[in-house]
């Protein structure tokens, strides 16, 4: 599998698109040559990005406005990644977070995280790879988190859904790669987007040396993309952090998690 556009016409798939870690893939890919395919639910901020991005680089930008965590948003979307126009690169990096714990969660908040951070991944990576594994080129890149890797924040469902984003794509990425083509889990720290202020949730008390810019957290994907890894892990400091989740001792994450357990409770009230 190539990610140099410049080969062919190449075209890549990202959705929430319009803000964040899915925004810095969109203007990245499109300065690299990329046509892009662009999905969120705001179909105004779709436009203005598709707007942008076209008469900078010149590049063929499609929009599809969906809301993935209904099964006729995710059905939009399979239906472009079937079409007779390949897409080469899938970025799923569409989700969300409650700001609530579960003990006050409810069953509708709780699936509605579930579709979109979980089942609509698996539909668009399956849906992805069937003409890709055909064409034995392609990649997905499956936006999960380091909160995937330990139960370290108390009553929250997010980091289940992403440890389950992340164990999917190494294992697909695993199967998939025969036929010439890479799924990939990125799990970044703390990055500057507005995944936190949509969720409602206070992080005015994070250290600033935890933050990530969403163009770095990009560039680190690409490059651990190309070198086949299933797994990328942005940043030095969340690469240690992670190796701590994996090997910590049970007694020591309980710790960590009942120290941030008064933090979270403030923040989510």
């Amino acid at each position: 599998m190539t990610l140099d556009p410049t080969t062919a016409e190449r075209r890549a798939l990202v959705t929430g698109a319009t803000a964040g870690i899915g925004a810095a893939f969109a203007r990245r890919l499109a300065a690299d040559g990329w046509h892009l395919v662009l999905v969120a639910r705001d179909a105004a901020r779709l436009s203005e990005m598709a707007t942008e991005l076209g008469s900078r680089h010149g590049r063929a930008v499609e929009i599809l406005s969906a809301d993935l965590s209904t099964d006729d948003g995710c059905a939009t979307v399979e239906q472009r990644l079937a079409s007779d126009s390949p897409v080469h690169l899938l970025v799923n990096n569409a989700g969300i977070s409650l700001n609530k714990p579960f003990l006050r969660s409810t069953a509708e908040d709780e699936a509605r995280l579930l579709r979109l951070n979980v089942h609509a991944v698996m539909r668009l990576t399956l849906a992805a790879l069937r003409p890709m594994t055909e064409r034995r080129d392609g990649a997905v890149i499956n936006v999960s988190s380091v909160a995937g890797f330990g139960a370290v924040m108390p009553g929250s469902t997010y980091s289940a859904s992403k440890a389950w984003v992340t164990n999917f794509s190494d294992s697909v990425g695993q199967s998939a790669r025969p036929f010439g083509v890479r799924v990939m889990a990125l799990c970044p720290g703390y990055t500057r987007t507005e995944f936190h202020e949509r969720a409602g949730i206070n992080m005015s008390k994070t250290p600033e040396w935890l933050w990530l810019r969403a163009e770095d957290v990009v560039d680190d994907a690409l490059r651990d993309l190309r070198k086949g890894k299933l797994v990328s892990i942005p940043a030095w400091k969340y690469k240690v952090a992670v190796a701590g989740l994996r090997h910590a001792p049970i007694r020591l994450l309980q710790a960590v998690a009942r120290d941030t357990r008064s933090r979270i409770g403030r923040d989510e009230r």
